[in-house]
């Protein structure tokens, strides 16, 4: 693919998130990365064109505000949570399920017809009816089956068979015919290339029950966006953090299930530069919260209706508690009872806080149920101005912990003045009472972030709060106080979602099971991910690819992930050495003077510190923490304890060989390699994921495969326990 010039003058990445109430959409300059317009628009889902309609007018109001033209755009992505909504409520469409086998797998497959009975909504179950093909070489009894489906106005069909991971001919052969005929059809092994029948037609089901309208949304972008002019690629968000093509998102639409959180937290990892952290993005009524390991936002298998499926999304834990989550107390036992879950959103009620002091004058404290069922002990005041809400936001900026520049900043004298009636009530002073609610409510918040630290084995030295979302100022400053960790706020912090749409980089994973599985093996996955998103649109010469081989699954697992063109930046604006210095020995926890460069590269720094290693490790020597900082000064990895080898990719054919081996550890359970980094033009390659040292090395030299010899290379290896 040829790809366009993105260093000229006026060229824009325009990144559009489509949520439930509204759609906005920023434009980041391609060449410095800088947020250079945002505007926002009511989501059109009652439009005849759907969503796509309110995606273009958010484009147009967008270039308008910044005065640029379609040709300025050289690349265009969207988020949606249109099939997140679909399978929450229910609203999905019926879908014909066909299972293949004689014998033995035919037991197996006629069990799938079970699968209408998984719940996913309230009341609402998987809309499946299946069919059962003998032979799939058969076409008149694949036509009748299909005969059967037309006829009862189904659209959408899967087609699974056992082990068709293996050999796929029987459910292409089902597909074909379905494609033929005009059906929108999922294969199993389309979607998932893992061993388990039930798990992976599962997950092809909630694809197929989302397909017809998502298929129909992506036509209508489509249409919208070339009649706006705009010839820029056209790319989705996906579960996992990443983007794929629109091509990608009418075969698998279930991996933009979750992209409205995952495009958050992109955005903290691509614009703000996490490293280790974690990413609280605060709405109104809750917080969704999400971990950032080793630079890559942490994902994990999904579940719906309480079954496990094969759609690996973002890890996202959901708290009740927003900065419009409203106030409870017991004013008879003088105690505040806790913040939420209901919101003044939902009890139609305007903030205090962002009252005037005229519509809050001598106002009187009241308690409400906000919805029939709830506890009548939820907060509100009845002034001049009408009956206000009292909220999360309205205690933090009677703290004082709202900056001017924050999405959620009032007045806060008003703020201390709409918490003056509850101080008075509990008999407290205001910044006791504002500090009490403020602890009740990230309670809860601070309770799942100490879960994750754990869950994710998180360096708690390292770990930063970072706060996204119109609420983020109402939750994060006061639970990184509380929870004593470093925090701060994303800036634009309201706009982090479509930002990390617009900065996102292509990704696609590819799974299988190999038993025993071969060097050659493992490089075809490397391979075939790597090949993924070069076909979606990814530049060649920055794809990174990260491979796993977990040898009690026998599965191994290859991450690829790109940017559609590169991406340059104004070198002018980038740190000096002295500051990324000061970065890598605030990091390493030592004086200035105690952190040294170990090794370089033209896009990297390697800092390190020695460190008496403590009594209860064994050893012997010293420990060597490193940080690898790229030249904007962001902390891209962290080793406790690590050795670093400088060469170039000529040396490495000797250079990697010999260190894997010295630092390989022999066990009762046989040999673990050494967890290997790479840095090596732009890419920090990870290898950890590979203990075999003759994979781990075939790996490494895939890397190198068509360098320039004299370029830079480091290595940086860990040694496992």
């Amino acid at each position: 693919m040829a790809h366009q010039d993105v260093s000229g003058p006026g060229r824009l990445r325009v990144g559009i998130d489509v949520g439930g109430t509204f759609t906005d959409a920023v434009a980041i300059d391609a060449a410095t990365l800088q947020l250079v317009g945002q505007a926002k628009t009511p989501t059109s889902h009652d439009h005849p064109d759907g969503v796509a309609h309110g995606i273009v007018t958010a484009l147009h109001r967008l270039l308008e505000q910044v005065g640029r033209s379609a040709q300025d755009v050289v690349f265009l992505a969207h988020g949606t949570t249109q099939a997140t909504n679909a399978l929450l409520e229910g609203d999905v469409a019926p879908v014909g399920l066909i299972g293949i086998g004689t014998g033995a797998s035919a037991a197996f497959t006629k069990r799938l017809a079970g699968l209408r009975k998984i719940e996913i909504a309230p009341g609402k179950h998987l809309p499946v009816e299946y069919a059962h093909v003998r032979d799939p070489h058969d076409p008149a009894a694949v036509g009748a089956v299909l005969d059967g489906f037309e006829a009862a106005g189904i659209r959408s069909v899967v087609v699974s068979e056992p082990f068709s991971v293996d050999v796929t001919e029987g459910e292409d052969l089902v597909a074909g015919a379905g494609r033929d005929r005009g059906f929108l059809v999922t294969a199993g092994h389309e979607i998932s290339s893992l061993y388990g029948l039930s798990k992976r037609t599962r997950t092809a089901v909630l694809n197929a029950v989302i397909l017809p309208r998502m298929f129909a949304t992506a036509d209508l972008v489509a249409d919208s966006i070339a009649r706006a002019g705009i010839t820029a690629p056209l790319m989705v968000m996906r579960c996992d953090g990443g983007v794929m093509s629109l091509d990608e998102m009418r075969r698998r639409p279930l991996l933009t299930v979750l992209s409205g959180p995952a495009a958050g937290v992109a955005g903290a990892l691509m614009q703000e530069k996490v490293t280790d952290g974690i990413f609280l993005e605060t709405g109104g009524t809750s917080t969704d919260i999400s971990v950032i390991r080793n630079g890559r936002v942490a994902v994990q298998y999904t579940a719906f209706g309480g079954s496990s499926t094969f759609l690996s999304a973002l890890d996202v834990r959901t708290v009740g508690v927003g900065g419009g989550s409203m106030i409870r107390a017991d004013l008879g036992a003088r105690t505040v009872v806790g913040v939420g879950p209901r919101s003044a959103h939902i009890a139609g009620l305007p903030y205090a806080c962002f009252a005037t002091t005229a519509d809050l004058a001598g106002a009187r404290l009241d308690t409400i149920t906000p919805v029939s069922g709830d506890p009548s002990d939820y907060l509100v005041l009845d002034g001049p101005g009408g009956r206000f809400a009292l909220t999360m936001t309205c205690a933090a900026n009677a703290l004082g912990l709202v900056g001017e520049q924050d999405y959620a900043h009032a007045d806060r004298e008003v703020a201390v003045l709409a918490l003056t009636p509850l101080a008075e009530a509990l008999g407290i002073g205001v910044q006791e009472a504002a500090t009490r609610v403020l602890t009740a409510g990230t309670a809860p918040v601070l309770d799942m972030v100490r879960t994750l630290i754990k869950d994710y084995r998180l360096p708690r030295d390292q770990v930063v709060l970072v706060g996204g979302g119109g609420g983020a100022a109402a939750v994060t400053p006061f639970a990184g106080r509380a929870g004593e960790l470093e925090w701060r706020i994303a800036e634009h912090a309201e706009v982090i979602s479509p930002i990390g749409v617009a900065l996102a980089l292509i990704r696609e994973q590819v799974e299988r099971v190999i038993p025993g599985a071969t060097d050659e093996q493992i490089l075809g996955v490397r391979r075939e991910a790597e090949q993924a998103v070069i076909a979606q649109g990814a530049d060649p010469h920055e794809v990174t690819v990260d491979v796993t081989v977990d040898p009690q699954s026998n599965t191994v697992r290859a991450v690829a992930s790109g940017a559609t063109e590169l991406r340059t930046q104004d070198r002018s604006s980038r740190i000096s050495d002295e500051e990324l210095h000061r970065v890598a020995a605030r990091s390493l926890r030592v004086p200035p003077e105690e952190a040294h460069v170990l090794a370089s590269t033209d896009a990297h720094l390697v800092y390190g510190a020695r460190r008496r290693r403590p009594w209860w490790r064994l050893g012997g020597g010293p420990e060597q923490p490193v940080r690898v900082l790229d030249r904007d000064g962001v902390v891209r990895f962290a080793s406790p304890d690590a050795r670093v080898e400088q060469g170039t990719v000529g040396d490495g054919g000797t250079m990697l060989p010999r260190a894997v081996a010295d630092l390989t550890s022999y066990g009762d359970g046989g040999s673990r390699a050494p967890a290997l980094h790479l840095l090596v033009g732009p890419r920090i390659s990870d290898l950890s994921g590979v203990l075999d040292e003759s994979s781990l090395i075939a790996l490494a030299r895939s890397e190198l495969e068509g360098r320039d010899r004299r370029e830079d290379l480091v290595a940086v290896l860990e040694r496992r326990a």
